[in-house]
C-alpha cells in the first residue's frame, strides 16, 4: 500500500475541485485517480486515502485535513466557535442547498425540469449573498481562506457553466 494519499476524483465534480483546494492548500502530497467506485458506496467523488484511512464526501475530508494538518487551517481559531460554526453552515448551505441542483447526476435525472434546478440555485446564492454581506472580508469569513471559501468557487464556476 502506498504511503503517499491518493485522491480519487473527477475533474468536473465540484466536491471533487473543494478537496483538491484543501489538499494543495495542506501541502499534502497526492496521486491523482479517476477510478473510485470500487471503493466508495456511494459511488461518488471525492474519496481520498490518507493517514492508512478510505475518507469520503468533501466536507469530511476538509475537517479530516484541519484536524491532521494544521499547518494551514480551513477553521477559524478554536477560540471562535461561533465562527467555525458560522463557516460550516455556509458549507452546508453551499453543499446541501445548492451543489445538489448543479451535480451532473441529479440533474440528469430532472432533465425536464432544469428551469425548475435555475430556480433552486439562484434562490440558494441569494441567501448565501445575504449571510456574506455579513460575515465577508476579503473572503467568505473574514481575511482568511476558510472551508467556506473551498465550497463556494467551484459552485459560482458550476453556476456560471
Amino acid at each position: 500500500m502506498s504511503t503517499k494519499p491518493v485522491l480519487y476524483s473527477y475533474f468536473r465534480s465540484s466536491c471533487s475541485w473543494r478537496v483538491r483546494f484543501g489538499v494543495t492548500s495542506n501541502t499534502v502530497r497526492f496521486q491523482h485517480s479517476d477510478w473510485f467506485r470500487a471503493i466508495n458506496p456511494m459511488k461518488q467523488v471525492p474519496v481520498l486515502i490518507i493517514d492508512g484511512q478510505t475518507l469520503a464526501q468533501s466536507t469530511s475530508i476538509l475537517e479530516y485535513l484541519e484536524e491532521t494538518r494544521p499547518n494551514r487551517p480551513l477553521l477559524p481559531d478554536r477560540s471562535d466557535p461561533v465562527l467555525r460554526a458560522t463557516v460550516r453552515r455556509i458549507c452546508q448551505d453551499i453543499v446541501s442547498g445548492i451543489q445538489p441542483f448543479q451535480n451532473i447526476s441529479v440533474l440528469s435525472e430532472v432533465a425536464a425540469d432544469r428551469n425548475q434546478a435555475q430556480k433552486c440555485i439562484a434562490v440558494g446564492f441569494e441567501a448565501l449573498e445575504r449571510t456574506l454581506s455579513v460575515t465577508s472580508g476579503k473572503f467568505c469569513v473574514g481575511n482568511e481562506i476558510t472551508m467556506a471559501d473551498l465550497c463556494l468557487a467551484p459552485q459560482v464556476f458550476n453556476a456560471n457553466r
